[in-house]
């Protein structure tokens, strides 16, 4: 792997893509099963926390610059270049749902990197009433996550990194406590603008379930990406494929069916190879054509699929963002459209703490 930094952006590309096809030809060949949503618990560590991520479709695992918010979606890109970093995210989420996460990376003597966080999800308050509508109360909802982070680099090009991620879930009368994590690996080239990532995530289980022995799937997901900033010009793209596990992300909607005797009767087959493929594609690109100023945009071809509405024009599937650094603070805002309904608002601010 050492002569990737002398391939061309496209041999690059298709050896990226070359690798996913074959992951997902592997395990369709195991019979994973098609769907991925309403099948597992803990669906809130699937968020997007970073502003930044968002902007750039999402699942950002294969930036290689010292970012700490981009530890949480891979741990193999916490290094020791992000010693004494903080970082903050608030989400202006839908329906009056707030979250965020808060990271710090501390200064060690170890060949081993290490950072902490906590990833938070709050609900809101709730009006509690009775069978007979007799308001009684409220009470609230949140779920939390404590994210562990270590690394170690095995060679000038190779890191290694985990997740460890406690998970506590409040809803209601419901509770429950879990483990998750994930584990990554990343591959910079010496020259530093080439970085191909491979994140296994949310590997874990229930300890304590909702209710006694029902136990719940984790949202389990096999991540692979990578991106390039150009040496001659202000740009950095960025490529992710997202549930390799599941090489078939289509599914057949309700509207798509013919209603016979009180069920959908449904004309299975209709995606395509190129829309299944397309389906894991995650694209986004990041232009910085002043110094610490930048312009991102990504698209989710998923996203738009599933989302978008046939007889409205919209901007479903694509989200944009930009970032500056105002003194010794980077900002950075991320937007994304999920429906005609609107889009999510997402701020992040990180510092070197070094540099105060």
């Amino acid at each position: 792997m050492a002569h990737l930094e002398n391939m061309s952006f496209g041999d690059r590309l298709s050896r990226l893509a070359g690798l996913a096809l074959f992951l997902s030809v592997l395990l369709s060949s195991l019979g994973v099963s098609a769907q991925v949503g309403g099948e597992s618990t803990y669906g809130f560590l699937n968020l997007t926390t970073s502003a930044r991520a968002m902007s750039l479709g999402s699942k950002t695992i294969a930036i290689d610059d010292g970012d700490l918010n981009l530890t949480y979606y891979n741990p193999a890109l916490l290094n020791d270049h992000m010693e004494q970093h903080l970082a903050l995210n608030y989400v202006n989420y839908f329906a009056g749902i707030q979250y965020g996460y808060a990271g710090y990376a501390p200064a060690t003597d170890s060949k081993y990197q290490v950072a902490g966080g906590l990833h938070y999800l709050n609900y809101g308050t709730f009006q509690r009433a009775d069978e007979k509508g007799v308001k009684n109360g409220r009470f609230d909802a949140a779920e939390y996550a404590l994210n562990l982070s270590a690394s170690m680099a095995i060679d000038s090009c190779w890191r290694i990194g985990v997740n460890f991620k406690p998970v506590y879930s409040d809803l209601y009368e419901y509770h429950s406590f879990g483990i998750a994590t994930d584990w990554g690996v990343t591959y910079t080239d010496t020259s530093g603008l080439f970085t191909a990532a491979l994140v296994v995530k949310n590997l874990g289980t229930q300890i304590k379930p909702y209710r006694s022995g029902h136990y719940e799937p984790l949202p389990f997901e096999i991540q692979l990406g990578a991106s390039l900033k150009l040496r001659h010009a202000p740009f950095r793209l960025l490529l992710i494929a997202e549930h390799l596990e599941t090489p078939d992300l289509s599914y057949q909607r309700p509207d798509d069916r013919e209603l016979q005797y009180g069920y959908y009767q449904g004309n299975e087959g209709k995606s395509g190879f190129f829309d299944q493929l397309m389906r894991h594609m995650i694209m986004g690109v990041e232009f910085m054509p002043l110094d610490h100023f930048y312009l991102r945009a990504g698209y989710s071809y998923r996203r738009r699929q599933e989302l978008k509405v046939e007889s409205k024009l919209s901007t479903v599937g694509f989200s944009w963002g930009f970032g500056l650094k105002i003194y010794k603070l980077y900002l950075n805002y991320g937007r994304s459209t999920y429906h005609l309904a609107g889009g999510t608002n997402h701020f992040s601010v990180r510092a070197n703490l070094n540099a105060f």
